[in-house]
């Protein structure tokens, strides 16, 4: 499938401003980057790697008070989806490095107060079959309320109100899984099927000795979804970073299948 992404992006500081920015499509397992184009005005862009090797991301420091975003790509998504109930889990003492840390809680993923009710309502699962009933439980149980949350909001709190987003839902995922004993690390992704059209936040669960894409909005699948970048949670893959305080004055994001 072949994706097309156009985002444009305006914000203005009260000063002279460096922000972090993660926003391209990445070159990585799944999907091929066939072009791309980025513009930020005046800023002067530093990149560095992405977490996991995965896409770039890049400091701008804005030399006056606005940074005017404007990105397009095209890109073919090569992966296709594997049933879950298909994928053993690793045994813990095999899981390799790479995936290790996203077994750990995190700021927003406080996966340790989950380990009892996972094992009470899916202790009778294993593997992919457990992480696809997850998945089922969150898409089943939470209501997509657009504003239900903010950049503070926790698991717990999500689990508590039964309400969210798209980072809600995938930070609620992401406990639940690794409460089982199985790596999981959030996402940033473009999809088609995302409404409101934005930036969209998914989860990646280590199954079979590889990463596998997971939406429990139900709004993309691993054949649709396009991938920005990966964390531990929301916090590492935010797709703007401000050291000043930031005014949205335009934030339109585009992705349609050509």
């Amino acid at each position: 499938m072949r994706l097309a992404i156009d985002v444009k992006m305006h914000y203005r500081f009260p000063v002279p401003n460096t922000v972090f920015l993660a926003l391209e499509a990445a070159e990585t397992d799944g999907q091929i980057l066939r072009a791309q184009s980025l513009l930020t005005g005046n800023a002067t862009q530093y990149r560095i790697a992405g977490d996991a090797g995965v896409g770039e991301r890049f400091w701008a420091t804005v030399p006056g008070n606005d940074l005017v975003v404007d990105y397009a790509a095209t890109v073919d998504i090569t992966r296709t989806a594997t049933p879950l109930e298909m994928l053993p889990a690793t045994p813990v003492h095999l899981i390799p490095a790479e995936a290790a840390p996203y077994l750990r809680p995190s700021r927003y993923c406080q996966s340790d107060k989950f380990v009892a009710f996972i094992d009470k309502r899916f202790g009778h699962l294993q593997g992919g079959a457990k992480v696809a009933a997850i998945r089922d439980w969150i898409e089943e149980n939470l209501t997509y309320v657009p504003g239900a949350s903010d950049s503070d909001t926790n698991v717990l709190e999500t689990f508590a109100s039964r309400q969210g987003v798209c980072r809600d839902y995938a930070h609620l995922l992401c406990a639940m899984v690794r409460a089982a004993q199985i790596p999981a690390r959030a996402v940033a992704a473009y999809g088609p099927d995302v409404w409101p059209q934005d930036f969209h936040a998914v989860a990646e669960v280590w199954l079979n000795g590889a990463w596998h894409l997971v939406d429990a909005t139900g709004m993309g699948g691993p054949e649709t979804l396009a991938v920005i970048a990966v964390g531990r949670d929301a916090y590492d893959i935010a797709f703007m970073e401000s050291q000043a305080p930031a005014q949205l004055l335009l934030l339109q994001v585009q992705v349609w299948r050509v």
